[in-house]
């Protein structure tokens, strides 16, 4: 089945509340959705994030990259139905063969892997080709557990309001808390949360990479005592044998975040000996196939995952990783589906937004199992593409001057 064209959305959809970690303020969705429709009138939606600090590309640059270099291979192959399979790999396969690969970009802001724009397309065929055979994700990733259980993350600010969010996600019934911490008070941060969660509530650490190993090494030692459970990304990306020497001296388990965006990372990472968990982000990965692929690696070596999410994905993103959350056999800890918890509004007409507890419950529907709504898209959008086979790109500049 050949698909006829595509339609790139550039998302701005403000936050409720400005969201803070070490190395960024966010305050709106920055997320890039793209619509692609077969030529038996079957449509599908996918989403990417472009995040510079994580895999180097920019909302700019990945929609260059949609335009450019992906769209192309896809307008040009043809596309089998989607086969449910003992392996959800060899289902997924056709589709990630069709998609090229780049090498990354030249200059000092050189492109780590075009993961966001690969996802982006990489989620729309999937959703679209379910939805021309009737199928659900859910059918080609057999879930391992009824329902999945997802964390709330503290963002960065001061520690009164972190043990506010901290005593709201405990009345809420949350058992896994991720908190964000900086050169500010990390320790003293973490002991106030601790102090108003009580003992019964797991907590891990997210740095974001804010630390150099030295001082990575004092404060992990000091955080011992509060229990915590993880520590992620406590230094940049970096030569994977830093990290190992880090995590021989750290008290706290250490996950790998920034400096697992490739395969090639996640062999190097687990051949140094590096991390104790992989965190999984399908944007940041390159989409499902390439998640995965790094889950089956983690898996074989040992090392427990995290499902975690970037923040201001919308409902597409969040009901691809429920889907892959509840498939993996080693998922420790769920992060995403915020919805309207973090956004304005969300795009489909279907809430994900976790229940009490964190729990949410599996998603049945075909293709990625929400209807997207089209009006949403085009209310917040900034910039719509629309891209078709044999012609020349189209830019709507719908609101004033483009902002991808």
């Amino acid at each position: 089945m050949r698909i006829d064209r595509a339609t790139i959305f550039c998302l701005r959809i403000p936050f409720v509340e400005a969201f803070r970690h070490s190395t960024s303020v966010r305050s709106f969705s920055d997320s890039i959705v793209v619509r692609v429709t077969a030529e038996d009138g079957a449509v599908g939606y996918g989403e990417g994030v472009a995040r510079r600090y994580v895999t180097g590309e920019t909302v700019e640059s990945t929609v260059s990259h949609v335009a450019n270099q992906l769209w192309p291979a896809v307008a040009r192959a043809d596309f089998s139905a989607i086969s449910l399979s003992h392996d959800p790999l060899s289902a997924l396969s056709s589709i990630s063969a069709a998609l090229p690969d780049h090498g990354p970009g030249d200059g000092p802001d050189r492109v780590i892997a075009w993961h966001g724009a690969r996802a982006v397309i990489e989620l729309a065929l999937i959703d679209c080709l379910l939805r021309s055979e009737g199928l659900s994700l859910g059918q080609l990733l057999p879930a391992k557990r009824p329902s999945v259980t997802y964390s709330g993350v503290i963002t960065a600010g001061s520690i009164q309001d972190a043990v506010k969010h901290a005593r709201y996600f405990k009345l809420f019934g949350l058992k896994y808390l991720k908190i964000k911490i900086g050169t500010a008070n990390p320790v003293q941060r973490v002991a106030a949360i601790r102090n108003a969660v009580g003992p019964e509530i797991s907590l891990r650490v997210d740095a974001n990479g804010a630390y150099d190993t030295v001082t990575a090494a004092r404060v992990l030692s000091a955080l011992r005592e509060f229990g915590v459970g993880a520590a992620e990304q406590p230094i940049g990306r970096c030569h994977p044998n830093e990290l190992a020497q880090l995590r021989v001296s750290s008290p706290i388990p250490i996950m790998a975040d920034e400096s697992l965006v490739t395969l090639a990372d996640a062999r190097a990472l687990i051949h140094a000996r590096a991390c104790d968990h992989f965190n999984l982000r399908i944007s940041k990965c390159g989409g499902i196939f390439r998640t995965l692929q790094m889950a089956r690696l983690a898996a074989s070596a040992g090392l427990r995952v995290q499902l975690g999410s970037h923040v201001g994905e919308t409902a597409i993103l969040a009901a691809a990783g429920r889907h892959v959350a509840a498939h993996l056999d080693q998922v420790e800890f769920v992060e995403g589906s915020y919805g309207t918890l973090l956004l304005a509004e969300d795009v489909s007409r279907e809430s994900v937004v976790f229940g009490h507890g964190g729990v949410a419950s599996l998603l049945r529907g075909p293709g990625l199992g929400i209807k997207v709504r089209e009006e949403v898209l085009r209310n917040y959008a900034q910039n719509i593409i629309s891209l078709q086979i044999a012609r020349p790109a189209l830019a709507e500049r719908r609101k004033g001057k483009c902002l991808c």
